[in-house]
């Protein structure tokens, strides 16, 4: 079952003939790109296979956080940070942000080495990193019993609500003039003189100069139906949220055990940290030389998970004619359903920590599919021997937070604009494919 609670975007009746820009993908960088695009004077069709936020976008954890990520991906955190900053005044819509804090506690060897490399890299970014002491982390959390020898807090970091976030981007997009276009899937796209021209939808053709791809846990196979092969494997992902807690954290706090976000309502979202589980498919060992060095370095990260993922992986076809029924209409939302043990480690987890949640009840759960790469970075790119098509995809379960700059940077390239970072280490090039990238003609409104 499709988790309820996602505030629904109603998406237009009538397809657009011709546009400047189409975004494939209702996720939040999709969603990012079609509104950036769209106050800037350009054309733009966002089109969703299923609905608005249907998959990831509404189904992390809802942190929005510079500390802790790769050294590739720190100014992409500093600049989203920035734009979610003004992003409900610049949409005049709620996203559910607020600058709330994150912690980062440790009680072990290799944790605490990851937090001193952490403060490291936040220094060189010149965060503002304070390092918290046993006392100095009960101190800061009363009522807590984490046991942890020291811990990380950046009181500037925040989180948002990810089922009110995207939807509220899209709306925005939609007043800013951009099409929206739910339960429309791109089958494939048309080329004119060697560039793209146009996308094909299972409701008829959109004319258009540039074409952003964003279709998160789809990229792969939608991006191999045009002959190019994306390095993206699918990490499944369980989370839940409780009921209100009197006297739980007023922070975003992660350790080794468990992450967990305060909620709006007065619930906490919570999910088993440390334990990435990576779905055995038939892509898993197509591309298993490319991802095992990364494997190799954080196996103590990752178990393997058998499940209905690995059949589809066989059945699903992965080419496919331009008129014919494509896997996004046979699959609207995936919907995995949550791992229950992993959960109740969390929960268990938890209320050792923080007895305020002894009470708790589980309010939902639900399942999710995060779209990885082998570095765990995303690839924000032209795309090799397409000249535009831009693509946008394997965000390693970091897009929610990055993503109003990452769907700004996307349209910046696709529209030859100044990019508001560097992209050059989100180039898909960096695994060793499309050495040779043409040059992208600007897009103009």
């Amino acid at each position: 079952m499709i988790r309820p609670g996602i505030n629904a975007v109603r998406g237009d009746r009538d397809l657009p003939d011709q546009v400047d820009i189409a975004v494939i993908g209702g996720g939040i960088v999709g969603c990012s790109a079609t509104l950036w695009a769209a106050e800037q004077g350009y054309r733009v069709a966002l089109l969703e296979k299923g609905r608005i936020a249907g998959e990831q976008s509404s189904r992390n954890w809802g942190w929005v956080r510079r500390m802790g990520r790769a050294p590739a991906e720190y100014p992409l955190g500093i600049e989203s940070l920035r734009l979610w900053s003004g992003l409900n005044q610049r949409i005049a819509r709620d996203t559910g942000f607020r600058r709330a804090g994150i912690i980062y506690s440790a009680n072990s060897d290799r944790e605490l080495a990851w937090l001193d490399t952490v403060a490291r890299e936040a220094q060189t970014f010149g965060l503002a990193v304070s390092r918290l002491s046993r006392a100095q982390l009960a101190e800061r959390l009363p009522g807590s019993d984490l046991r942890a020898t020291s811990a990380l807090l950046t009181e500037d970091d925040g989180r948002a609500e990810p089922f009110m976030a995207t939807p509220a981007i899209a709306e925005a997009a939609r007043a800013a003039g951009a099409g929206i276009l739910t339960s429309c899937a791109v089958r494939s796209l048309e080329t004119s003189g060697g560039r793209v021209s146009g996308v094909l939808t299972e409701r008829g053709r959109i004319g258009c100069a540039a074409v952003i791809l964003a279709g998160g846990a789809w990229s792969r196979l939608f991006a191999g139906n045009l002959g190019i092969d994306l390095p993206q494997l699918r990490v499944r992902s369980s989370v839940m949220r409780t009921t209100p807690v009197r006297g739980g954290p007023d922070v975003a706090l992660g350790n080794g055990q468990f992450g967990l976000r305060p909620r709006l309502d007065g619930g906490y979202t919570i999910a088993r940290r440390g334990r990435a589980a990576v779905q055995v498919t038939p892509d898993a060992f197509r591309l298993l030389p490319r991802f095992l060095p990364g494997l190799r370095r954080n196996l103590s990260e990752l178990s393997l998970t058998l499940d209905q993922s690995a059949w589809d992986g066989m059945v699903t076809p992965r080419r496919w004619a331009d008129d014919a029924v494509t896997p996004f209409e046979s699959c609207r939302v995936l919907d995995p359903p949550p791992q229950a043990g992993a959960l109740r480690r969390a929960l268990r987890d938890v209320r050792r920590a923080f007895p305020a949640f002894v009470g708790a009840q589980v309010a939902e759960s639900w399942g999710g599919i995060i779209d990885v790469t082998p570095d765990g970075v995303p690839i924000i790119d032209t795309a090799p021997h397409l000249p535009g098509l831009v693509i946008a995809t394997g965000f390693s379960g970091h897009g929610f937070g990055i993503g109003p700059a990452a769907g700004q940077l996307a349209a910046e390239i696709a529209t030859g604009s100044a990019p508001l970072v560097d992209p050059a280490p989100f180039r898909l090039g960096r695994f060793g494919a499309a050495s040779l990238r043409p040059a992208t003609q600007p897009v103009t409104p």
